[in-house]
């Protein structure tokens, strides 16, 4: 059954729902720890649908099949699903009916719907459960209906775990399993599942390489009141690490061990779990349910905080990534000047050899965009071999990247010109500057809620009548994921629990404008919480700026700024300048001395 066509695929799906006394199958991009990147055997919409997107989610009926994305991805799935007979459901559009609605209309009463529950979470289950008992519908568990048919499925990664070093955590693993001892007391919870990946790589100041992008490993931690026990392929391990996890009081057990040993713990009925519903995958918690504390993972707002050291080595970790980008803006300039031509393919490889070449690279921390004109107007654009635009002509070029090092993770967006640019090009760009420098200059309350500074960043381009359809900032973590909680800077995430702004915070502030087929601008720096002042109405935190990078002054529309947004830019084009400096010299020198001229 090696080389099926997608409707091939279904068919066999199909074959299998039948065997199993299922009337439809839901099919998520997940895997058994929720991760926002997956290993490519947890890649089952893609391998069953044909759609590459990051994004999406299908339901199969025995006479129909849908696929949902967002706006990001709606040309690419309608044409990875040509003659697939996977209708497209363009998530988002009012017409659109959500997957649950979709499924009710196809479905009658005592019918069943399946899911694989290592690929689903918690929070994901219950709304469904509730939603499909509406209409009298069940839902089973199930496990992966595609193994009958998915010859050569790739393996689970077996990469090896190595330490992060105290040098570079600031606080060993004992320090933090018991912090989260203590909030499991203050939860009234015996055990402690954490199956989040960067939660436990934190934990534990371990890191691995088996998720793309991210320096983590796959594996599931249980904490007791006296027990900590690693689940994890122990091949991973050497046996140095082996015995220093021990010597901390760290017991090891296959991956595959997480369910039994959690049957054992929790086999008295006074016995309960904490475990964060958004995190946590359903068939592995279903047997509990019962007996779960459903919570944010306290590992999770501990690690958002970083600690001093932490600190210290992001602000290195900017330098170093600074540095980089500047060698590659000289050099990418010096090429176009010299007539030579560049793609969009050009720009990531040349950005990703320049940051290879700085002390502590690891990888990239998530794909490159750049995208040129028009396809800078597709928020996580990526250009690939077989689709890709050529640098010539007048217009913007949007460069988002970022790097994994071992003491900081970066992440980044500049918009630079090719060409010539026009008046509406300057306009747009500079709005978007006006926003992300509001937002850079912000004061505001502990505790203020992540989603309340969003209108700031957005007022100038509210203004005018435009907006943006993104968040305007996410957590970024430590030498882990890119994309991390639980903060976001987001009035699309208005009224969620657990987003209070705490000092040592790290988030994107990135704004943006896009004109569909024209051009996109976004422009995005890190920033720490920092204390700002205490008065008699409480304590107040501001934004550091940690990026280091230019912003191409060539593309502002001067007139725009006030004042104070002069001011900020030009401080800031000074710090730039004199921190980075150093660590450059010759060409990348001078590029940086002319693109932090004042303006």
């Amino acid at each position: 059954m090696n080389n099926l066509t997608v409707p091939q695929k279904i068919d066999a799906l199909r074959k299998q729902m039948q065997a199993h006394g299922l009337h439809a199958w839901l099919v998520y991009t997940a895997d058994p720890h929720l991760s926002e990147y997956l290993p490519a055997h947890w890649s089952q919409r893609e391998y069953l649908s044909g759609f590459t997107g990051s994004a999406g989610y299908m339901a199969v009926t025995l006479e129909h099949a849908a696929l949902w994305t967002d706006s990001r991805y709606w040309v690419q799935a309608e044409s990875e699903l040509q003659g697939s007979g996977i209708e497209l459901m363009k998530q988002g559009n009012a017409a659109t009916p959500s997957l649950e609605d979709w499924i009710k209309q196809q479905l009658s009463a005592g019918q069943v719907v399946g899911v694989n529950g290592m690929a689903l979470s918690v929070s994901q289950a219950l709304s469904l459960k509730e939603s499909f008992a509406e209409a009298e519908l069940e839902m089973h568990v199930e496990h992966e209906l595609l193994d009958a048919f998915w010859e050569n499925r790739p393996l689970l990664p077996v990469e090896p775990i190595y330490v992060h070093e105290l040098e570079y955590a600031g606080l060993p693993r004992d320090e933090k399993i018991a912090q989260l001892r203590k909030a499991m007391q203050e939860a009234s919870a015996s055990v402690h599942l954490i199956s989040s990946l960067d939660d436990i790589a934190w934990v534990l100041n371990l890191r691995g390489s088996d998720v793309a992008y991210n320096p983590v490993f796959l594996s599931h931690l249980i904490l007791t009141a006296d027990e900590v026990m690693l689940c994890v392929d122990p091949a991973k391990l050497s046996p140095d690490l082996i015995d220093d996890l021990k010597a901390d009081g760290i017991s090891l057990y296959p991956y595959e061990e997480v369910d039994a040993l959690l049957r054992d713990l929790l086999s008295a009925s006074e016995s309960s779990v904490l475990i964060d519903p958004v995190r946590t995958a359903w068939a592995i918690c279903e047997p509990y349910i019962e007996q779960a504390i459903l919570g944010l993972n306290p590992s999770q707002r501990l690690k958002a905080q970083k600690n001093d050291k932490e600190i210290a080595h992001i602000r290195r970790a900017m330098e170093k990534d600074g540095a980089a980008l500047c060698e590659f803006f000289a050099e990418f300039e010096k090429q176009l000047e010299a007539g030579k031509q560049l793609s969009e393919l050009d720009v990531d490889e040349m950005i990703t050899a320049a940051r290879a070449k700085q002390e502590g690279f690891v990888s990239p921390s998530f794909a490159t965009i750049a995208g040129y004109n028009a396809n800078g107007a597709l928020p996580h654009y990526r250009a690939l071999p077989e689709s890709y635009a050529i640098l010539e002509g007048d217009g913007l070029l949007l460069i988002d990247s970022g790097a994994q090092y071992i003491d900081g993770t970066t992440d980044i967006t500049r918009v630079v010109p090719i060409g010539v640019t026009n008046a509406r090009h300057q306009k747009d760009f500079t709005l978007v500057l006006k926003g992300m420098i509001n937002l850079s200059m912000a004061v505001f309350p502990v505790d203020e809620p992540a989603p309340n500074l969003d209108a700031i960043a957005r007022m100038p381009l509210w203004r005018a009548g435009l907006d943006f359809g993104h968040g305007t900032g996410h957590g970024v973590g430590y030498f882990l994921n890119v994309h991390e909680g639980p903060q976001s800077i987001s009035h699309y995430g208005y009224g969620r629990p657990n987003m209070e702004m705490k000092e040592g915070m790290v988030t994107s502030n990135e704004p943006g404008l896009y004109r569909t087929g024209q051009w996109g601008v976004r422009i995005e720096n890190l920033v720490l919480n920092q204390p700002a002042f205490k008065t008699e109405f409480g304590d107040f935190l501001k934004f550091e700026t940690l990026t280091l990078c230019p912003i191409d002054t060539r593309c502002i529309e001067i007139s725009l700024l006030n004042k104070e947004e002069r001011q900020w830019l030009n401080d800031y084009h000074d710090m730039v300048r004199e921190r980075l400096s150093p660590l450059v010299m010759g060409a990348a020198k001078e590029w940086l001395i002319t693109r932090t001229k004042a303006i």
